[in-house]
């Protein structure tokens, strides 16, 4: 044990350095890390590999490091979070025109919409929260799906790798990536939210709104157009949530047909499990980044809150009231 751990803490050193040399030949990770540890401590590292199955190590592997992304992405919304509530702090009594259907409606305080942001992100990291429970569960011991008849102590590896416990099935274990679909879906929600935001604040620096200016460092020129001052951030975090959609499309239509248990289908879960997390922290990071980087036109918004009768539903609600005012004193 001790000389196969030595040899391990050798070979993280040389991985954490970029000093580990990945053979293609060697297949996959732990086949290259085995055979480096065999090369470095000779006969003991042969057992390494006991009672394990690449099965069940891939899906300890997947689960760890979805554990880790859906952690990251957290403090990523937070940090919008607090960026948006920073922005409202600075317009406490600016009213806006509210809308409904593209079309003005009523007349709200600017902070009380941009907190409704805030409000779904924090459904958004809800989810991510209820997620990170359910992938929590260690798969190590179920082998290549029936387990081993080797004295193991699944209870042990699962606290040690910080899981809540070891999976109750072990063909369960090795097959399902409904984990993987939940983390993907959660960030589909949470990119079309970021989508939504992108669309209306490209709205809101254009022209024919004129009420959100972004600063030069968030925003593109033309070029051929020397006036154009593009909103592009935000443009590519709208255009960003399809390919995050598309992900969990691509993995739902994956798993669709599969019987039990592991098939060799599972390998191709990761490129769009790594593209989905990679393009929701970096849509969070820039959506925090241009919402520290914007004002609001005070002045264009307050002219043009005259058009579109957006006092009509408090004048019929007050109409309403002196009806009933009239009615009462005369009864």
């Amino acid at each position: 044990r001790d000389i196969i751990l030595e040899g391990l803490d050798q070979i993280e050193k040389q991985i954490q350095d970029g000093k580990f040399e990945w053979r293609k030949d060697r297949e996959d990770v732990h086949m290259n890390i085995e055979a480096a540890l065999i090369e470095k401590v000779g006969e003991p590292a042969k057992k390494l590999h006991t009672a394990r199955s690449r099965n069940d190590q891939i899906v300890t592997d997947l689960r760890l490091w979805c554990r880790d992304a859906i952690d990251k992405i957290l403090i990523r919304i937070k940090q919008f979070q607090v960026s948006l509530v920073l922005l409202a702090s600075k317009y406490v009594d600016l009213i806006v025109p509210g809308y409904t259907h593209l079309q003005r409606a009523q007349p709200v305080l600017l902070p009380h919409l941009l907190l409704s942001y805030v409000e779904q992100l924090e459904r958004d990291a809800g989810r991510l929260i209820d997620c990170r429970e359910r992938v929590n569960f260690c798969p190590l011991g179920a082998c290549a799906l029936a387990g081993t008849g080797l004295p193991i102590d699944r209870f042990k590896t699962a606290k040690d790798l910080k899981f809540t416990a070891p999976m109750k099935n072990s063909i369960d274990a090795v097959s399902d990536r409904d984990f993987v679909l939940e983390f993907l879906a959660a960030n589909s929600i949470a990119a079309i939210h970021l989508s939504r935001i992108g669309e209306e604040w490209v709205l809101w620096a254009s022209e024919e709104f004129g009420f959100l200016t972004p600063s030069d460092s968030v925003s593109t020129g033309s070029s051929i157009m020397p006036q154009k001052k593009n909103p592009d951030p935000m443009e590519l975090v709208r255009g960003k949530s399809a390919r995050v959609v598309g992900d969990l499309m691509t993995v739902l239509v994956l798993c669709k047909g599969l019987p039990q248990a592991y098939n060799r289908d599972l390998q191709e879960d990761k490129e769009p499990l790594f593209d989905s997390v990679k393009a929701i922290l970096g849509m969070l990071e820039v959506c925090s980044e241009f919402s520290q980087n914007i004002s609001f036109n005070s002045k264009r918004i307050q002219s043009s809150l005259p058009a579109g009768y957006l006092d009509a539903t408090t004048l019929a609600d007050y109409l309403v009231k002196k009806v009933n005012t009239t009615l009462l004193s005369l009864n």
